[in-house]
């Protein structure tokens, strides 16, 4: 699919002071929330993407500090008893979790954050953080065409692609959870409704404390012309 054009900060925020928006996505495995992610990282340029903490083994393609931070088990137990993670949890065998500090610092700098996170760690940020999360869950439109996905994509043993099947019929009932839901029946219709969701999020007035100050300045203007 066609990247939208890039789509810079002015022109959406029109120059107001804001907090930023912790953007939450979510979906089972295969239903698309890493596609969508990567294209909105694209399409905003402005947006920073959360990097992750997990004891994941690292993968061929991956790169220590941009996919992950790949530490050892016993530094990531560390970090959850200095209480330095936004959020954790077990996926599939291996722990990731949301270090706090960077996340923590864009929301007061007005800078939003993208969280590519399973619905476990979007429970815990949206209990910790309630004001400065929007959640978004993608759906797959069938379990047939998750399987399929799953196969075509070749990066697991059908031991694997069993597992996340089974793993999807416990995450897909926590839709209700989130504030928008997604069916990713068609990436380019999906990836649009999750990029109208950012825009108007990040105009919404409570989020939006330099209206106050503008607002102000408007009403101070004895000739309008």
């Amino acid at each position: 699919m066609d990247i939208p054009k890039k789509i810079d900060r002015q022109s959406v925020n029109t120059g107001i002071e804001r907090r930023g928006v912790m953007f939450v996505i979510s979906s089972p495995s295969g239903a698309g929330k890493s596609t969508i992610a990567r294209n909105l990282l694209a399409a905003f340029p402005d947006l920073t993407l959360s990097v992750s903490v997990t004891t994941r083994p690292k993968r061929g393609s991956e790169i220590d500090g941009t996919h992950y931070h790949f530490i050892s088990e016993k530094e990531f137990r560390r970090l959850i008893e200095t209480d330095a993670l936004l959020e954790h949890a077990e996926v599939h065998g291996n722990f990731y979790g949301t270090p706090r500090d960077p996340a923590e610092e864009a929301m007061r700098d007005g800078r939003d954050m993208l969280f590519d996170i399973d619905w476990q760690g979007g429970k815990q940020l949206m209990e910790k953080a309630r004001a400065d999360v929007v959640s978004v869950f993608i759906l797959p439109p069938s379990m047939p065409e998750l399987k399929k996905r799953l196969v075509r994509r070749a990066e697991d043993s059908q031991e694997i692609i069993d597992k996340r099947l089974k793993n999807a019929l416990d995450e897909i009932p926590h839709w209700n959870e989130y504030d928008y839901v997604v069916i990713n029946d068609d990436l380019g219709s999906a990836f649009e409704q999750v990029r109208s969701i950012l825009i108007a999020e990040r105009l919404r007035q409570d989020r939006r404390h330099g209206l106050y100050d503008f607002t102000s300045d408007l009403l101070k203007t004895t000739n309008p012309s």
